[in-house]
């Protein structure tokens, strides 16, 4: 078997005029809450000993990777995070929870390195830092917590109608900082893997290298689009000139519908880019804020 790596980004060829990138978690399948509420948040409040604080850490936690600007980031940078929320608070500080700086886990975030649990294990063993190793502990608990709990959650209504539509014109490669393997899990199990090239996770990179490496120079800007339900997949969308489809958090099912009944034949026919899109992505930064709901 060929390795999976970034070369199978590189080496993609083009089969159709278009290309799409789709994100998943929260885009495709409703699984934000539930992996974050049950998997993620659970497991934060049990490895870094934040029971004293769990209302606040909770709190945090929700408003970095649900309900901000930052939502669908990668894991460890949320992590950090959340810790840099709780340390500024006052009702943490005045319980006298320690909250780690995580000094080597900001320098492997701010590394380059794709973000994973294979390149944190081989940090681990580099550095044999306990922080880093009680992230990695953490990460690998947060897998399988949600292998455990996260199934049977189906695609939004219009997905898989909009992925059939696509899929006539329209090469598509999911973009996603979500392991490969629950990617992989998820897609199959709703039977939707057979639209998708490439299922790109954080194995791969970031999402702006996925969209960089499988489709730059390979298809006109005019006919790259990123679908996703986080400013990250905006961002990632615009730092390869690539239009952005916002598929907006609270209301998925419409973003969805409007897509498929409207924005796919515009993509198509050449009439998405300019007024149309300006107006979808303002709708969407609104939706999104930049300060926690307790600074207000």
């Amino acid at each position: 078997m060929a390795a999976y790596d970034q070369s199978i980004l590189t080496n993609f060829q083009p089969k159709h005029e278009f290309f799409v990138g789709i994100d998943s978690d929260g885009c495709v399948f409703d699984s934000m809450e539930i992996k974050h509420k049950e998997c993620f948040i659970p497991n934060i409040i049990k490895y870094w000993e934040l029971q004293a604080v769990s209302k606040y850490a909770r709190e945090a936690a929700e408003f970095v990777n649900l309900y901000s600007k930052w939502r669908g980031a990668n894991r460890f940078p949320a992590l950090l995070m959340v810790f840099d929320l709780l340390r500024e608070r006052p009702e943490v500080q005045r319980r006298g929870v320690k909250i780690p700086e995580a000094e080597k886990l900001r320098e492997y975030v701010q590394s380059g390195v794709p973000q994973s649990n294979a390149t944190l294990k081989e940090w681990v063993e580099r550095t044999n830092d306990p922080i880093l190793k009680r992230t990695l502990e953490w990460s690998e608990a947060v897998n399988r917590t949600i292998a455990d709990i996260v199934k049977g959650v189906p695609p939004f209504p219009f997905v898989r109608e909009s992925l059939e539509k696509l899929s006539q014109k329209a090469d598509i490669i999911i973009v996603s900082q979500t392991p490969t393997e629950a990617l992989v899990r998820e897609w199959e199990e709703h039977g939707i893997a057979k639209y998708a090239a490439i299922i790109a996770g954080q194995e791969l990179g970031s999402k702006t290298e996925h969209i960089r490496l499988a489709a730059g120079g390979k298809y006109p800007p005019e006919k790259m689009l990123m679908i996703g339900d986080a400013p990250g997949d905006l961002k990632a969308a615009r730092a390869n000139n690539a239009l952005f489809y916002p598929i907006n958090p609270g209301h998925e099912e419409e973003s969805w519908q409007r897509f498929y009944e409207e924005a796919i034949d515009r993509f198509f026919n050449g009439t998405y880019a300019g007024e149309y899109e300006k107006k979808l992505v303002e709708e969407f930064e609104k939706a999104l804020p930049d300060t926690p709901p307790w600074k207000r």
